[in-house]
């Protein structure tokens, strides 16, 4: 009955209209006063102490970190130097945009910051070369939700509060699957690319292959700094925030030269609003958390999922198609703040790796930004790109598909995962 009380506030209360975090409130509420718990003191203390945490003061360093990386020069680097390398290829402007972003994702760490920036930059000379329109869009959007997946990554973070995960171990596990989502790309890419003509780039000669990678030098460092940091113990996951924040604008600012006054004012004043929707998000979910745990939600669920606790692989599969199906009408921080808290509990009675979970949860996550009818990074590349959102979606199914095939080996194959965490935290 709580359970139901509680899922059943916060459905329609979004189904309303209500705004994520105050259906959340309301639903916390809703529980309070069925438990007879229900006092303003406790809730507002409740919801203050929610954000009171140290790891998530990397969330306005990494998103002032993003911006500028974004506005200061260092994206357009990045495309360059991957455009010199693969740009004369058949289809060579997707793989471009595929390598383009894998390394945003070692930036930037939003998915929705690095898909923009993707389309801005490469979807007009894709046109512009004969690509097809739908194909290219989708390859886009799916390449941008790579940056959830691969360190810095602000979903990392918000599931390694909201499921007390070491976030630091969250970041080295996610390198090898971020790559894997990279290389499943390129393998739907080359299908595609099979029946199409498309116009081609002249090779480049070594000379601007070196001038490219000089140029690009700079933003290459940061996600070596930032895990080489963290890997070696150098500094914190929060700690490397404020690094790559630092670094960015000394980057853009010194060498650059290409972050002005009124765009660096502009970014403060974003990420300040950025972060503050987040925190509120978070204060709010770890009240409805604080009292998922008081009215036993967690044990609930488990009489329900508990004749799958001796089977774990069967319980991440039927996990895994619940918060696929959530995904696909949810966004991903709600999702995670919602879900992770309520499944965790039977996640380690099972004894699966809160690590492995905390990573298969944000690529589940990631791919429903893809996914209509919400499909965030859907939304921002065609309005960006200025595309028909029926396209779009016709064009991103071949590497949502990949995505959950690869979703599926590593519910099969936990060691595809598990090995290469251990490998990067030594």
């Amino acid at each position: 009955m709580t359970l139901v009380l509680f899922l059943g506030v916060l459905i329609i209360s979004i189904l309303l209209g209500l705004p994520v975090a105050f259906a959340l409130l309301l639903s916390a509420i809703a529980l309070m006063l069925h438990l007879g718990l229900f006092s303003a003191d406790i809730l507002t203390q409740s919801l203050i102490n929610g954000v009171d945490s140290f790891p998530l003061l990397a969330v306005p360093f990494f998103l002032v970190a993003g911006e500028v990386m974004a506005h200061g020069g260092l994206s357009t680097r990045i495309v360059r130097l991957a455009a010199s390398l693969v740009g004369h290829r058949k289809g060579g402007l997707g793989y471009v945009a595929i390598i383009t972003s894998v390394l945003l994702a070692g930036l930037s760490g939003s998915a929705v910051a690095d898909a923009a920036a993707l389309v801005s930059i490469l979807y007009p000379m894709m046109r512009k070369s004969g690509y097809p329109e739908g194909a290219s869009i989708g390859l886009l959007a799916s390449g941008g939700i790579i940056a959830p997946v691969i360190p810095p990554s602000l979903p990392l973070i918000i599931i390694g509060v909201a499921g007390n995960i070491s976030i630091a171990k969250l970041f080295l596990g996610g390198i090898a699957p971020g790559l894997m989502m990279g290389v499943a790309l390129m393998l739907v890419w080359s299908l595609i690319m099979r029946k199409e003509t498309v116009e081609t780039s002249p090779k480049a000669s070594g000379a601007e292959r070196l001038a490219a990678l000089k140029d690009g030098v700079w933003a290459l460092l940061l996600p070596l700094i930032i895990i080489g940091g963290i890997r070696f113990g150098i500094f914190t996951p929060t700690e490397a925030a404020v690094v790559a924040a630092v670094y960015a604008i000394v980057i853009s600012t010194l060498i650059y030269r290409e972050m002005t006054v009124k765009r660096f004012y502009d970014i403060l004043v974003g990420a300040a609003r950025s972060t503050a929707m987040v925190m509120f998000l978070v204060g709010a979910a770890m009240v409805a958390a604080w009292l998922i745990t008081v009215a036993q939600l967690p044990q609930q669920l488990a009489q329900i999922l508990g004749p799958l606790v001796d089977h774990p692989r069967v319980l991440m599969a039927v996990i895994m198609i619940i918060v696929l199906l959530v995904g696909m009408v949810m966004d991903l921080s709600p999702t995670i703040l919602i879900l992770v808290p309520l499944f965790m509990p039977i996640v380690k009675q099972a004894g699966i790796d809160p690590v492995y979970f905390g990573l298969m949860f944000v690529i589940n996550t990631s791919i429903g930004l893809l996914t209509p009818p919400v499909g965030t990074v859907l939304n921002v590349v065609c309005g960006v790109g200025q595309a028909k959102m029926s396209t779009a979606v016709r064009g991103a199914l071949p590497f949502i598909g990949a995505y959950v095939l690869l979703l599926v080996l590593f519910v099969v194959f936990p060691d595809l995962i598990i090995v290469p965490m251990k490998f990067f935290a030594g």
